[in-house]
């Protein structure tokens, strides 16, 4: 039997990879975590999609506002604006949360181990952000290596797996995907703002807009929210 864990914030990605792995896995589970960060209704609406589709989902808390370091933990940090990713300079950009897909994927190795579950899924891609240093094939690949080498799972027979199927996809290509695979993304947010309405100037949310734009379909959310007269 075929079993995964998807790393689940409710974004545009995992919300992809959770159908992606609904249509893959024989049993799917889905992690989302409270990290402190600043749009956390994404964390309320991301277990309304889990109930929706039947899939059981945990939120593990981990207060990374203490480490600091972004604008997604550090509210005395503005938000960046949206540029073209080939006006994208050199940098890490400040809504990088400090090694956050790091323990993020080590903490979904734990909960996998203990729960007998091979594959950690992660909706990772670099096309449309590539100045993330933690959603790199390298990174994904010695994440994998370490997970392998640091836990107990191999001596029980249980290989572990970092399976990040979009890492070079546009954001757009995935939401096609999403889309063949029957997926709702009126549930799923992007805004860094905190809101489910979206700001439409945060860098997340431009990326979104332009998306759709190059799928040509309204936004799911979008079509969501003008129906309930919330825009």
């Amino acid at each position: 039997m075929k079993t995964c864990v998807v790393l689940f914030s409710g974004g545009i990605d995992s919300t992809t990879a959770l159908y992606w792995a609904r249509s893959v896995y024989d049993e799917v589970s889905a992690l989302s975590f409270d990290y402190g960060q600043r749009h956390r209704i994404e964390l309320a609406l991301a277990r309304r999609v889990a109930r929706r589709l039947h899939v059981p989902h945990r939120v593990i808390k981990v207060d990374l506002r203490q480490i600091g370091g972004s604008a997604l933990t550090d509210s005395r940090l503005s938000l960046p604006a949206f540029r073209p990713t080939e006006m994208i300079g050199p940098g890490v950009p400040v809504t990088y949360v400090p090694f956050r897909n790091g323990i993020f994927i080590a903490l979904a190795a734990a909960w996998a181990e203990t729960h007998g579950v091979s594959d950690i899924v992660c909706g990772f891609n670099t096309i449309d952000s590539p100045e993330y240093p933690d959603t790199r094939a390298s990174f994904v690949a010695a994440m994998e290596r370490a997970i392998r080498l640091g836990t107990g799972a191999s001596a029980r027979g249980l290989r572990l797996r970092v399976q990040a199927p979009f890492l070079h996809m546009r954001k757009s290509e995935i939401i096609e995907l999403g889309i063949s695979l029957g997926a709702d993304y009126s549930h799923s947010i992007s805004c860094y703002a905190g809101k489910e309405k979206p700001c439409g100037t945060c860098s997340a949310c431009r990326l979104r807009q332009s998306a759709w734009r190059e799928v040509g379909v309204r936004d799911h959310l979008v079509g969501r929210l003008r129906k309930e007269g919330r825009i």
